[in-house]
Order: C-alpha cells, then sequence, then structure tokens
C-alpha cells in the first residue's frame, strides 16, 4: 500500500507542476481590485529577467540548443514576438526547457525508486522509455506557457486600441489632423499598451517615418493584425485626404464588439469545465456506493 501512496504521490506532483505551469492561477480578488484603481507608471512591456537558475543554464545552452532547434524545424516563427512581448528572454527560455525537461527525465526514475524500495518489482523499459516520454512532454511545457502569456498580452492590447480609436475619433471631431489626433490619443492613456502607441509615434519625429507606417510595424512586431489595418485606414487620410474618422468609429466598435464575444466564449467554457469535477465526484460516488453490492454478487457467484 505504502509504495501504490508513493507513486500515486510522484504523479500527481508532476501533474501538479505541469497544470501550475501551464495555467497559472488568477491573481487575488483584493490584487486585481487594487490594480484597476491604481494609475501605473510607464513602463515598457517588461523588465527581461535572466536571474536564476533557469538564466544561467540558458546562457550556456542558448546557442546551440537554438541551432539545433532552428535545424529541425520545431522553433516556432513567433518565438522572438512571444518572448518579446511578455519581457522574457531567450536564454532564460531555453533554460526553463532545459530544467522541466530534466525534471521530467528522473520523475519515472524516482518514482521506480520508490517502488523498488516498497518491495515491488519494475522493469527496466518504466523509467527508461516513461523518462524520455516525460521528459519530451516537459520540455515543450514553457512553449505552452509562453504562448498563453502572449495571447493575454494581445488580448489586453487590442482592448486598449479600441479605448485609442475612440479618442482618435475624439480628436478627430475636435479639428485636429490626423497626426496630431493620433500623438495626443496616444499621450492621454496609462498602461503598457498606450506605452508602445506612444514610443512608436515618438519614433516619427526623429526618423521622419509616417505615422501609419510606424503603427504597422509595431504590429508586426506584437503580432497584432489590427494596427496593420489601422495603418491602412489612418494612410487615406494622411495621404489622400479622405475623412475616416466613421471608419475609425467602427473599426474601434468592432474590436470592442470582438473583445465581448471572446470573453463570452471564454466564459462559457470556463462554465463547462466545472462540470467536469461534478461529473467524477458523481462517478466515483456511484462507484462506493456500487463496489459492495458488485463485489458481494461476484463473490457469491
Amino acid at each position: 500500500m505504502i509504495p501504490v501512496l508513493a507513486l500515486g504521490l510522484v504523479f500527481g506532483l508532476g501533474v501538479m507542476l505541469v497544470a501550475r505551469a501551464i495555467s497559472p492561477p488568477p491573481p487575488p480578488l483584493t490584487e486585481a481590485l487594487a490594480s484597476v484603481h491604481r494609475r501605473p507608471d510607464l513602463v515598457e512591456i517588461a523588465n527581461t529577467d535572466d536571474g536564476g537558475l533557469s538564466g544561467v543554464i540558458g546562457q550556456r545552452i542558448s546557442p546551440r540548443l537554438g541551432r539545433v532547434l532552428d535545424s529541425t524545424g520545431i522553433t516556432s516563427e513567433t518565438l522572438q514576438t512571444d518572448l518579446a512581448l511578455v519581457g522574457r528572454s531567450i536564454e532564460r527560455h531555453y533554460g526553463e526547457k532545459v530544467l522541466l525537461a530534466l525534471f521530467g527525465l528522473a520523475l519515472p526514475s524516482i518514482t521506480a525508486v520508490v517502488m523498488i524500495a516498497g518491495g515491488v518489482e519494475v522493469g527496466l523499459p518504466f523509467p527508461l522509455l516513461g523518462g524520455l516520454a516525460m521528459g519530451l512532454v516537459f520540455f515543450f511545457v514553457p512553449d505552452l506557457t509562453l504562448r498563453s502569456q502572449a495571447e493575454g498580452r494581445r488580448r489586453d492590447f487590442r482592448h486598449a486600441l479600441g479605448s485609442f480609436l475612440d479618442l482618435v475619433v475624439i480628436g478627430l471631431a475636435g479639428g485636429a489632423g490626423v497626426e496630431s489626433a493620433l500623438a495626443d490619443a496616444a499621450s492621454i492613456g496609462r498602461g503598457w499598451a498606450f506605452t508602445q502607441l506612444r514610443n512608436a509615434l515618438d519614433v516619427t519625429r526623429l526618423t521622419g517615418e509616417t505615422p501609419w507606417d510606424a503603427l504597422a510595424r509595431l504590429g508586426g512586431e506584437l503580432g497584432i493584425s489590427e494596427l496593420p489595418e489601422l495603418a491602412a485606414s489612418v494612410s487615406l487620410a494622411g495621404t489622400e485626404g479622405a475623412r475616416v474618422r466613421a471608419s475609425l468609429a467602427a473599426k474601434a466598435e468592432a474590436i470592442r464588439d470582438h473583445t465581448m464575444a471572446a470573453q463570452e466564449a471564454e466564459a462559457q467554457s470556463e462554465t463547462e469545465k466545472m462540470a467536469l469535477p461534478v461529473v467524477l465526484l458523481f462517478v466515483g460516488f456511484l462507484i462506493l456506493i456500487g463496489y459492495p453490492a458488485v463485489d458481494a454478487v461476484l463473490t457469491g457467484i
């Protein structure tokens, strides 16, 4: 019984670590409410943290590992974009992949040692094949986490982009030009999304680049398709004098509708996930009640 309990404990610990890495828990309610009323400072997307064991390991193995992954085609095309979006260095990312792969590789061996100590015979294929499979699975866990965090950043940016477009429309309605309306709208907002918009527009004053080209370039760097579409609409007003106020207002409304639909779909998905534990609990309760009767019938036969 003890080896079985130890095996279940180790397996459950591994599953819990993977679940926490893929889907981190939400912040406490008090912290979330405080962040709503707090006016954040103007900062970059995030501070890149290369510290810790993963950063040290990543600095040593990232060049070789990067070449291997690029040659095999395993590396995602949006890896650099996602890393820049969440403020994580490539060295730290590769270090986390190696550490989790080593943990997955060692997990079946640790389980086998516990089972052998409890008197259970374990064959060599179990730690060998199990270690290779777990190591491969754990190796891709940081990629899933990175993708989830990057999608969250893009979702927040799209939400801020709707407000940015509303401010631009207000500026155009007040008689401002296209460039001044964009600059004024970017200077009013707060948060990392408005900081990126403001930085992209400020660079145009030094390079001579048009604001719509800067917005299109920012959309390519962040992987947000709405920005190039916005740049195409604004360029018509800047180069051909077209009236785009109604178009920008419609685009802002479309972004809000899309965001609302995505939030409703996510809420419905979370509601459906909540039903799974209840079903499992009900199945377990039926097994608990029905097992004595089934056992009595089988032993009686």
